[in-house]
């Protein structure tokens, strides 16, 4: 674990920030096709209370955060997650993505999820040298998926089985 940072649970406490690094994720245009932050409950609700985690830097400031959505309602896919990992432009470079996705996969296999998965647009090869890091494959691309400012953008679908939870 880097010194220059410790991984916490994210707490209700800590969303400003989070709402900051996810703000600055938009603003590259090529995190996410989300476009407004939502405010806490709806966060809140949207994410799975379990395997939500900040990095928290040495002077007390969230570097970074990660957090786990269902892929759907129902029962059959209760083990299957949808991951977002998002880190602080100031702080990028430093280990923190790589951490805090570490934590991510070890945190959702204590809680039963067989399958992560992240649609991650295409452009973002930051994040897909990531995610192939941790053993996530491609599965494909779908292409034209979504407009984001008016632009087509293509999204990369990759997931990671557990080695660990229904193996």
């Amino acid at each position: 674990m880097n010194s220059a940072f410790t991984i916490e649970p994210l707490t209700e406490a800590h969303y400003p920030a989070v709402a900051a690094i996810y703000a600055a994720g938009i603003a590259t245009g090529n995190a996410t096709f989300a476009t407004e932050i939502p405010a806490w409950p709806a966060w809140n609700e949207s994410h799975l209370a379990a395997a939500r985690l900040v990095a928290v830097a040495a002077d007390g400031t969230v570097a970074g955060w990660a957090a786990l959505t269902p892929v759907s309602g129902r029962c059959v896919y209760r083990g299957v997650a949808e991951v977002s990992v998002y880190v602080s432009p100031t702080q990028q470079g430093q280990g923190i993505g790589q951490a805090l996705l570490h934590h991510l996969i070890q945190e959702s296999e204590a809680q039963g999820i067989w399958t992560l998965q992240s649609g991650i647009l295409r452009e973002n090869e930051p994040s897909l040298a990531l995610h192939r890091r941790f053993g996530f494959r491609d599965v494909g691309i779908r292409e034209r998926l979504g407009q984001l400012h008016g632009q087509w953008r293509d999204v990369c679908l990759l997931e990671r089985r557990s080695q660990v939870v229904g193996a």
